[in-house]
């Protein structure tokens, strides 16, 4: 495999950060994951934090070096991440518990899969256009969907931060799946929170990406989406990968899997409470404790395999 992959999160006019990023590979396959979390205190950030852990540490696990089935192993992490949420309110005695939306995708094979839950969304970009997207579990996809408002009408509308399907959530969560999505050399594939897609139309994000490396459009982009959010813009987080399969001379940014070893993964993902851009207002002991918990809590719901 080859590819550049670039992740960022902002936590734009919020007091708190509840989005949580990540990526890791092995030699012949990726995983990236972006969840956003919705709940009271710091337990969107929990949700957010278990849902992410869950599907590394399980690919951690399975990634030898390539998935034996990618859609089962995206749909079962992230009902035990479901699980493991539900289980954390359980031991917290939490009167509601916290949630979050979620979006994942593995590639292998050049060939990718994706599944969902939420408004979290994937892009799929292709020669400067939207080759395909998720499609949102939220109230007002579903009022559009019936033709009870227009696509313009959705932005403003009221209900437009309600999802009918997320994690952790009283229902099971409704997972929705991809088709199996076949490559092509420059495609770039773009998992974001609502905060980055809702201020800006899928054709900008698509020509910019077009025109420039992930790792100078998307700071680009964030910033305009931080601007164009205004006073009381959302947290805003994005994993971008262009995929590549040439083997020209690599860019400093580019990521090539082919020395790896067959059991070798690679991840990207923050220890909760340990970046900055997550602030949380909690004291190191708080933190040490909540690392623990969430750590214990993955390992009670996770399949061992």
């Amino acid at each position: 495999m080859k590819f550049t992959i670039y992740q960022e999160s902002r936590q734009g006019r919020r007091r708190n950060n509840e989005d949580r990023i990540a990526y890791c590979y092995s030699r012949d396959a990726l995983l990236m994951v972006v969840a956003d979390g919705m709940g009271g205190h710091y337990y969107g950030e929990v949700a957010a934090q278990i849902a992410a852990q869950t599907l590394t540490e399980a690919f951690q696990r399975a990634a030898k070096p390539a998935l034996a089935e990618p859609f089962l192993f995206l749909q079962r992490e992230m009902n035990n991440a479901h699980r493991a949420i539900l289980g954390f309110a359980a031991a917290h005695r939490l009167d509601d518990s916290p949630r979050t939306t979620c979006v994942a995708c593995v590639i292998q094979d050049n060939i990718a899969y994706w599944a969902h839950a939420g408004d979290s969304r994937l892009y799929l970009l292709r020669g400067g256009r939207l080759a395909a997207q998720t499609r949102d579990h939220s109230r007002v996809r579903a009022l559009a969907d019936q033709g009870a408002i227009t696509e313009a009408q959705m932005a403003g509308h009221p209900d437009r931060h309600k999802v009918y399907s997320c994690l952790g959530g009283p229902q099971p969560p409704e997972i929705e799946l991809s088709r199996k999505t076949p490559l092509e050399t420059g495609d770039v594939l773009l998992l974001t929170t609502d905060g980055f897609w809702g201020p800006l139309p899928p054709d900008r994000i698509a020509a910019a990406l077009h025109r420039s490396d992930p790792m100078q459009a998307v700071p680009a982009l964030m910033k305009e989406a931080e601007e164009r959010g205004g006073p009381y813009g959302d947290n805003l987080s994005v994993v971008a990968v262009r995929w590549e399969d040439n083997y020209v001379e690599p860019a400093q940014s580019t990521v090539s899997t082919k020395g790896m070893a067959l059991d070798e993964v690679a991840t990207r993902l923050d220890e909760f409470g340990r970046n900055p851009s997550y602030k949380l207002d909690l004291s190191d002991d708080e933190i040490e404790k909540a690392i623990e918990e969430i750590r214990s809590t993955i390992e009670k719901y996770s399949t061992k395999k």
